[in-house]
């Protein structure tokens, strides 16, 4: 079905009001003079121009006029529209708030920057021909213009229409958001992937994102692969899926739709995906990454995305919900939510979770804090984890966590470096390692992980780690264990073994000189834990310490105090390892193969979360019991404590590590008194960087060849 078709009857609805706003626009555009302060005039008219370009391009696509353009021309009407916020631009536009606050002050500033980006979107709801929300935005432009046009506007009344816009058409965002998640009738991607030739690489520009070199050069390549490479890489993906429902004992077959994110650019290979998915009856359930204030998640982006381009605009705004967030409009949203829940509950019992498939390369980003930039007060911060634990709540009362699952894989783009079509293979060859290798190996490392109360990591060098995590009680070893034994199926590649610590006990440094978190980088930083619990941390990302204290709180803590250690996992891919060392992409690799790596700590929620209840066995028949801590225990009492909605992982590479020991206490009798005592004894599992422990050692041949 032509997506258009499915807007067909509210567009009808709006096209006079979307007509009436599009003239009044085109004469904003034109700089009429109306006594307004000149710098204000020309953010209004500058803003009038991009909105102007949005409706003439919403009649090209609608009218057919857009497919007779060439790949030259749509190219440079791609670059035109985002040409102000790449980096060379960026300081010169309305979208950065330190040049808005420089040039329409303090009082207006950062609000019209906010006004600016979040008119920016129109451009999605363009491509996507839905003019009920492109009529809505212009409106809200329209409205505040004339409050600066009649005089003597305060801050307060602007913030307040945006607020009260944001909470009268809640359910045009955050509602439609969870019709986006689950509903497949939403096909505007879906159709793009698979009913487009993809050889013609027009079909780029479809989407209405930003699109690079790195996205045209990434389908060029996968276009000069033949269909059996394309098709394995899918399979390894979907087959990842599969395994996941098996080894929760979930019969697929009973789920309808699958939620596919991916990267633009990699069409080819998700549209094999797709044909490989509808093989187990799934359809695809594809959404762009959240555009809307309402909808947003700090910087994060979830869904199909294109090559950002410039971070630093997303981390300027991050906490632009500063304007409105507030206890009304949080219960607003989740009222908006569950009637979309309750008008899609089908589409969302049959929901079987996320199939993601991510990229890695791109240039790393170092982010600016910026004092005009928003931030939440002490008391909306809380309302910020309040509102994620009860959307989740939400969430989880209509798909039900037990009988869902998911997959991530993860492939370099080109510009990772010239190399690009080596790494590409070897990466390859990482993501289909073999399982039953693996499975040995970690199974030794298990038999003697699950003799130890403990696990004692040390770095060395210039890595301060020095960390004893607390394990779990067994009840019976013979038919229970405490690591799980990870091979290739939810989180490829294949590569570590894993555990919930416990609290009690867990105390110490953990460190890393230099790490890649959710696109963020950090220098030196450093977690302290007692009881299981961040008792401290900080960073060197920023001369004054305080600064390098909040940048962890709000991206690592999401604005909480503390957060539990939620994992505790030995890394074995030595394999990846190796291959990053020789090309040089250690610091570009994604935490989904560098945690395979080495050992890695999770902060948050444990593996587990939601799914503790589901008994879930070793491939050697074992049971795994370490599936809570003291934190998740208290889920059927009080879900707020029980659970934080964010899990990160932090992995300290090899050659940063002195030792990682399972720590045990055997009882030995005293050759003077003859009493009995308890030694501690602690098995060394890796020394310097290699493997030790006996049944582990073929790791190490990575190192040799």
């Amino acid at each position: 079905m032509d997506y258009r078709e499915l807007f067909k009857e509210s567009n009808k609805e709006v096209e006079e009001r979307f007509l009436l706003t599009r003239e009044r626009i085109e004469e904003i555009a034109a700089g009429e003079n109306n006594g307004m302060n000149e710098k204000i005039q020309n953010y209004f008219k500058k803003t009038a121009q991009l909105l102007k370009k949005c409706a003439e391009d919403f009649v090209c696509i609608s009218s057919d006029v857009w497919k007779s353009r060439s790949f030259e021309q749509l190219k440079s009407e791609n670059a035109l529209f985002y040409q102000d916020i790449l980096p060379q631009n960026y300081g010169h536009s309305f979208a950065d708030p330190a040049f808005a606050v420089q040039e329409l002050g303090e009082e207006f500033g950062r609000i019209l920057s906010f006004l600016y980006t979040e008119l920016r979107s129109e451009r999605a709801f363009v491509f996507e021909q839905n003019l009920e929300k492109i009529t809505i935005l212009n409106e809200l432009f329209l409205e505040i213009y004339c409050m600066f046009e009649e005089g003597d506007v305060t801050y307060k009344q602007i913030k307040d229409t945006i607020y009260w816009f944001l909470y009268d058409y809640a359910d045009d965002w955050a509602g439609y958001r969870v019709r986006e998640l689950v509903d497949p009738a939403l096909d505007f991607a879906t159709s793009i992937i698979m009913d487009s030739d993809l050889s013609d690489l027009t079909y780029l520009y479809s989407y209405g994102d930003y699109i690079s070199e790195v996205e045209i050069e990434t389908a060029k390549f996968l276009n000069s692969l033949t269909e059996e490479e394309i098709s394995q890489i899918a399979e390894t993906f979907t087959e990842g899926y599969r395994r996941g429902f098996e080894l929760k004992g979930v019969d697929v077959s009973k789920k309808d739709t699958v939620n596919i994110r991916y990267p633009i650019g990699f069409e080819r290979v998700i549209r094999a995906a797709i044909r490989q998915f509808a093989d187990m009856g799934l359809k695809p359930v594809i959404y762009r990454e959240a555009l809307n204030t309402l909808n947003k998640r700090q910087n994060l982006r979830i869904g199909y995305i294109s090559t950002d381009p410039n971070p630093q605009y997303g981390y300027d705004h991050r906490f632009d919900n500063a304007i409105y967030l507030d206890k009304r409009m949080i219960d607003r949203k989740l009222s908006c939510m569950r009637k979309a829940y309750e008008e899609y509950e089908q589409e969302a019992a049959g929901f079987a979770g996320p199939a993601c498939f991510e990229v890695f390369g791109e240039k790393p980003f170092e982010p600016v804090n910026k004092p005009e930039s928003y931030r939440l007060s002490e008391r909306q911060q809380i309302l910020s984890t309040e509102y994620s634990s009860l959307s989740n709540e939400l969430l989880n009362e209509f798909i039900n966590q037990e009988e869902r699952s998911f997959t991530i894989i993860a492939y370099p783009v080109p510009s990772i470096g010239e190399n690009f079509p080596e790494i590409f293979e070897e990466i390859r060859k990482v993501n289909t390692l073999d399982n039953e290798v693996y499975k040995e190996i970690q199974q030794n490392m298990i038999d003697v992980l699950d003799q130890a109360e403990a696990v004692h990591i040390m770095g060395r060098g210039r890595n301060m780690t020095n960390l004893t995590v607390a394990l779990c009680d067994l009840k019976d070893a013979s038919k229970e264990t405490k690591f799980e034994n990870c091979l290739a199926d939810v989180n490829i590649p294949v590569g570590e073994v894993f555990t919930s610590p416990k609290l009690k006990g867990t105390n110490g440094l953990l460190h890393v000189t230099e790490v890649y978190l959710n696109g963020l980088y950090y220098k030196d930083l450093k977690i302290a834990f007692k009881d299981g619990m961040i008792e401290e941390y900080s960073c060197a990302n920023f001369p004054d310490e305080e600064d390098g204290q909040k940048f962890i709180k709000e991206n690592l803590l999401y604005n909480r105090e503390t957060l539990p250690i939620g994992e505790c996992a030995i890394g074995t891919n030595t394999t990846a390892y190796v291959m990053a060392e020789k090309y040089g992409i250690m610091s570009k690799l994604p935490i989904l193969i560098a945690e395979k790596m080495g050992p890695h700590i999770a902060i948050g929620d444990t593996c587990y979360s939601y799914c503790e209840d589901v008994r879930v066995y070793n491939p050697d028949g074992k049971e795994i019991v370490a599936k809570e801590n003291e934190c998740s225990v208290l889920r059927k009492e009080d879900p707020k404590k029980a659970y934080f909605n964010c899990h990160t992982d932090i992995t300290i590479p090899y050659e940063e590590l002195s030792r990682i020991t399972a720590v045990t206490v055997r009882v030995v009798e005293s050759e003077v008194m003859h009493d009995l005592a308890e030694e501690r004894v602690e098995i060394p599992i890796l020394l310097d960087g290699r493997f030790v422990l006996e049944g582990t050692l073929k790791l190490n041949e990575a190192f040799e060849g």
